[in-house]
């Protein structure tokens, strides 16, 4: 019966330069790769010296998706599914045999030779032999009988053998699976992040999530004028970005009267920037509520009207927290290679509008002045217009399960 992994082994990179702080990254970690898989399999994560590990409690036929899964979690470079065995050279070197033997015992003669080197981690330094001769010694062992079917070679080989000497026993892989790195999710606070529908916000949330991040979620709909399926266009878009953190708040805002009223009473060239100001607002004080620590917002430089230097500075003004823009200075393009690869870009892309559209001016400020937005602004109910809008807000708890 061939031996199946059982341990995944968890590697991070910039967490191991936390020092003092470092057990309240890895216990954050630890507790979001668990609450990430519990719909998968009970696992148990623990830590040691550089490493962690997650162990399945049950369902071990399912240890490939959840590894899977955890290569989603923010906070990780790479991982491996494991075998442990005995600190033991021959022990050692028999497990890897047996999985070579199991790995290429049906490959063609005439197929091309796989290459592959032995890389060994040493841990645990009371390990009688130095990480280059357990990589000999294994290798010197691997059966004749496959030979003809591997090779060596120690840069950029297709099949890397990993062993990792832990005190009290070694660790067996093949090969690695990439993480997405960053920081744990909640290790740096809340955000609350102005969610469009678009390309970029989803974007802007993610590299949030990555460098820590808790994310919150608002988005303003303006019926009759948006319909219901912009709304399951903005919780698809949540379940989808969600899943790189353990929880997922949407707030969604009424939005229709606070635009009616800018329309009627506020210059029209500046209507894009008051409603982004009564977003940020609006938005502010949601994020206060739960403590936020930020707003979050997919603005790039230049990339649409509202989106000039003088432009972001009089809409940032309405808001009395720290506007975070993790996109600032990526292009289009740029944005959408990552769209894609996180999964969103599809969903952002189809064709239901969002709130902003709504009442268009015909001719956009491109360099607004501040004074002009107080003067416009002092036309209307503020009060009246901000506190109706919180008082309508429905809150979605969403799961966002890989």
């Amino acid at each position: 019966m061939p031996t199946p992994p059982t341990t995944i082994l968890l590697r991070y990179g910039e967490l191991a330069l936390k020092g003092g702080n470092r057990n309240f990254f890895e216990k954050r970690l630890a507790e979001n790769i668990e609450a990430a898989t519990a719909h998968i399999a009970k696992v148990k994560v623990s830590r040691q010296r550089g490493r962690m590990t997650a162990v399945l409690k049950d369902n071990l036929d399912r240890i490939e998706r959840v590894a899977q899964r955890i290569a989603e979690v923010p906070g990780l470079s790479s991982l491996s599914l494991c075998i442990p065995c005995e600190q033991d050279p021959d022990a050692i070197s028999a497990l890897i045999n047996e999985k070579l033997l199991e790995r290429f015992e049906f490959t063609e003669a005439s197929a091309p030779s796989t290459t592959f080197r032995v890389e060994t981690k040493r841990a645990d330094k009371s390990f009688p032999m130095s990480s280059m001769e357990l990589d000999h010694y294994v290798s010197k062992r691997i059966p004749e009988s496959i030979w003809d079917k591997i090779q060596v070679q120690l840069k950029r080989p297709e099949l890397v053998i990993g062993i990792d000497i832990r005190p009290g026993h070694a660790y067996i892989y093949f090969g690695r699976i990439e993480g997405i790195g960053g920081l744990p999710v909640g290790s740096q606070g809340r955000a609350m992040c102005l969610l469009s529908g678009g390309i970029d916000s989803p974007v802007a949330a993610y590299f949030a999530m990555k460098r820590g991040c808790r994310v919150d979620f608002v988005s303003f709909l303006s019926p009759p004028y948006i319909g219901e399926p912009t709304r399951l266009k903005l919780e698809k878009l949540v379940r989808k970005v969600g899943r790189f953190q353990p929880k997922n708040r949407l707030h969604l805002v009424p939005f229709t009267e606070i635009q009616e009223a800018i329309r009627d009473d506020a210059p029209e060239g500046y209507r894009t920037i008051l409603y982004r100001r009564m977003m940020q607002r609006i938005a502010t004080k949601i994020a206060k509520r739960s403590r936020g620590k930020a707003i979050l917002t997919g603005e790039s430089i230049g990339q649409v009207a509202s989106q000039t230097l003088s432009n972001i500075a009089c809409i940032e003004e309405a808001s009395s927290l720290p506007v975070l823009r993790p996109l600032i200075g990526l292009d289009k393009l740029e944005t959408i290679l990552v769209a894609r690869q996180i999964g969103t870009f599809d969903i952002s892309n189809l064709p239901e509008p969002d709130c902003c559209t709504v009442f268009m001016p015909r001719g956009p400020v491109i360099h607004g002045q501040l004074e002009y937005c107080h003067s416009a602004e002092a036309g209307l109910d503020m009060k009246g217009l901000v506190d109706r809008a919180l008082n309508g807000i429905e809150v979605m708890d969403i799961e966002a399960h890989g």
